[in-house]
């Protein structure tokens, strides 16, 4: 794996470099070789924050955690990517699909039911056309996270997300 760390608000010491490709290189056994780990350690006031992104064909395995000290932010974003990829690997499993980055071995291993994604609820309710302020308006009325409708300038299906700092995400697919 190759490791990519960086930091903001904070001097990358060999101490944390060591860490967290230590931590994170357990994981070595899911992946290639020529697989990119991008790290980022981040520090505001008293919170250690680290955030993790690996790019892999098709999907990207992301984590972060905060904590007041950074090195058990390591151990926990760790468990945190360590239990999304078991889920990845039963959903490859099921769907057949081609798992380029991961390791053979791992892919063979046997799944654990437990693991299995069942949806036990589905909501249907009419997308109303509307921009993405209206949007946000809505879904701070509702009370929710995120809002799915349809954006009235593109006419496209467009999602309004809730951010840290009080602040909106708009994600809009392409195609």
């Amino acid at each position: 794996m190759k490791f990519i760390i960086s930091g903001k608000n904070i001097d990358i010491t060999e101490g944390l470099r060591f860490a967290v490709e230590e931590k994170i290189g357990k994981l070595q056994k899911y992946f290639t070789n020529d697989t990119e780990i991008h790290v980022t350690l981040s520090t505001e006031k008293e919170r250690q924050k680290i955030e993790v992104t690996i790019p892999m064909k098709g999907n990207i395995v992301r984590a972060e955690q905060e904590s007041n000290d950074m090195y058990v932010s390591i151990d926990l974003v760790e468990e945190i990517i360590e239990r999304q990829l078991r889920k990845y690997k039963t959903k490859l499993l099921i769907k057949q699909q081609a798992a380029v980055n991961l390791n053979k071995e791992f892919i063979e291993e046997e799944v654990e039911d437990d693991e299995e994604i069942k949806i036990i609820r589905t909501k249907r309710f009419a997308v109303k056309p509307m921009d993405a302020e209206e949007a946000c308006v809505q879904m701070e009325l509702l009370g929710h996270n995120f809002f799915v409708f349809r954006n009235a300038k593109t006419d496209e299906v467009n999602v309004v997300y809730k951010r840290k700092g009080n602040t909106y995400g708009l994600i809009e697919p392409e195609f």
